[in-house]
Parts: structure tokens; C-alpha cells; sequence
């Protein structure tokens, strides 16, 4: 008995430093500004898609600048990941495990481009690959949040 009691005082002890709202009730769904993470995947989706048709219009809907619809080819599965994610919440967490996997391809390809080819000579080459990374970047922190988040609640409920 006594050594359970100590075994309970250490855990709480290493668990000292966790944020307070767990011990208060924290909410069961992550939220950032107010949106869950399958909402700021679709807005974060829809805006690289839009921004991917504005960049091919103002490079003259040439199809030689295919390459200016990178951000929508990156945003559409996104978008379409977050709208599953709210629709099934059941298989919610892979639709955004995936979300994150695309995240992070977000932020190493224009990055690695940048490392080969040097910075883009066009301001809308150069304004569409920081997007992506930013994107990519604040996306990822918001899902390493909302897994921390998750994993707490778990450990709560044990």
C-alpha cells in the first residue's frame, strides 16, 4: 500500500509540470482560434487552392506555368482530408495523420528546391513556395499540439 502511495506521488510529481486546464476539465476537442484541426485543414486547403488558380491567372493560364498550380495540387487533398475528417470522425485522427504527412512535404520541397536550384527569379514562384512552407510550418505545430492534447486526455482517462 505504502509503495503504491509513493509510486502516485511520483507520477504526479513528474506530472507536475503539465499544463493546469487537465486537472480543471480539459475539453475533449483541441481547438485553436477557436477551429478544430479538420477546419483549419479546410481553410488552409482552401486557401492554397485559390491562391494556386490566382498564381496560373496572373502567369496568363499558360500551361507552360503549370507549375504555378503546385499550391492548389497541394491544398486539394488537404481540403478534402479535413472535410472527411469532420464528416467521419471516427477515422478523424488518420485523415489528419495524413494531413500532417502532406504538411511536412509542404515545407521540405520548396525548402530542398531552394537548396538546388536557388531562390526563384519570380516573385510568384518565390510568394508560392514561402506559402506552402508556411502553411506547412503552422500546420505542423498545430498538429503536434492537438496529438499532445490527445495523448493527455488519454492519460487522464487512465
Amino acid at each position: 500500500m505504502l509503495e503504491m502511495k509513493k509510486s502516485k506521488r511520483r507520477l504526479a510529481n513528474r506530472d507536475y509540470h503539465k499544463s493546469g486546464p487537465m486537472h480543471r476539465g480539459m475539453s475533449d476537442r483541441f481547438t485553436i482560434f477557436g477551429q478544430t484541426v479538420p477546419r483549419i485543414a479546410i481553410i488552409n486547403g482552401i486557401v492554397l487552392f485559390i491562391w494556386g488558380i490566382i498564381s496560373f491567372g496572373i502567369a496568363g493560364f499558360d500551361w507552360d506555368a503549370k507549375t504555378a498550380l503546385i499550391p492548389t495540387a497541394m491544398g486539394t487533398p488537404m481540403l478534402l482530408m479535413g472535410i472527411l475528417s469532420e464528416r467521419n470522425e471516427s477515422n478523424s485522427h488518420h485523415y489528419m495523420h495524413a494531413c500532417m504527412v502532406l504538411a511536412l512535404v509542404m515545407v521540405i520541397s520548396p525548402i530542398s528546391m531552394f537548396g538546388m536550384m536557388g531562390i526563384p527569379e519570380s516573385p510568384l514562384a518565390l510568394l508560392s513556395n514561402l506559402l506552402l512552407i508556411q502553411v506547412g510550418i503552422s500546420f505542423i505545430i498545430i498538429g503536434i499540439k492537438s496529438f499532445r492534447h490527445a495523448r493527455l486526455l488519454r492519460e487522464a482517462g487512465n
